[in-house]
């Protein structure tokens, strides 16, 4: 769950950098194809920018999809389900926005899609944290109160 939290981390950065060159500018009135056919051979360095966005948007929301799949058969806390049930419904509203942001390049579209990346890696990091407790809410035994203060104190 921790590669996905940091894998959607790396995929918001790498749209804001695609917005940022206005690389969703390359594609015009051709989406989903852009330049070049399924990324193939991209005609220039925003074309490409697109392209490695999709591509790793892709690995990512797959990603998503498993943690969620993961969690909803496993014995996992209820709170880290559901968490990760608000990343895998926001996901398919996250790739129309995307869409919307290429065709549509504006301020609406934008804040749409970055509302729903924010939302989708809010939910992926309150559950990656609840992973790392028991059931309970309460700390692990590696992490109890002698230890605490063993690792503050030192002795």
């Amino acid at each position: 769950m921790a590669a996905t939290t940091v894998g959607t981390f790396g995929l918001i950065l790498l749209g804001v950098y695609t917005g940022k060159i206005g690389a969703g500018l390359t594609c015009a009135g051709r989406w989903p194809f852009c330049d070049g056919w399924l990324g193939l051979f991209p005609a220039t360095w925003p074309s490409f920018v697109e392209w490695f966005h999709r591509l790793v948007a892709m690995v990512v929301g797959f990603m998503i999809l498993g943690a969620g799949l993961i969690a909803w058969r496993g014995e996992y806390d209820t709170r880290i389900t559901y968490a990760l049930g608000v990343a895998v419904v926001m996901l398919p509203l996250q790739i129309l926005f995307g869409a919307n942001t290429v065709l549509n390049f504006g301020i609406t579209a934008s804040m749409l899609h970055q509302t729903a990346a924010q939302l989708i890696f809010a939910s992926l990091v309150y559950a990656t944290a609840l992973s790392f407790w028991t059931a309970s809410g309460r700390p692990t035994e590696s992490t109890t109160e002698a230890d605490t203060e063993t690792a503050v104190t030192g002795d």
